[in-house]
């Protein structure tokens, strides 16, 4: 797809020496970048559920689960 985009001439023009520079279009830079920059964004969202839900509901484990928790593991020597 085609789009028309602003960006200041300092992040363009290092935009072109760096395709120039790996050897790769404009556009294929442009397009890895974005796809880098979605994928780092891609969990924001899970912080702030998780946030969320700890507000209405306590992270505090039920004793007797705990104490199942703690008794299934083998105990080791150290």
């Amino acid at each position: 797809m085609k789009t028309a985009i602003s960006i200041p001439d300092l992040i363009f023009e290092a935009a072109e020496e760096l395709s120039h520079r790996l050897g790769i279009s404009r556009s294929e830079l442009y397009a890895k970048a974005i796809s880098i920059y979605i994928k780092e964004h891609s969990n924001d969202g899970v912080t702030e559920t998780l946030n969320k839900v700890y507000t209405e509901e306590t992270s505090v484990v039920d004793p007797v689960i705990q104490n199942l928790q703690f008794s299934s593991v083998p105990k080791d020597q150290w």
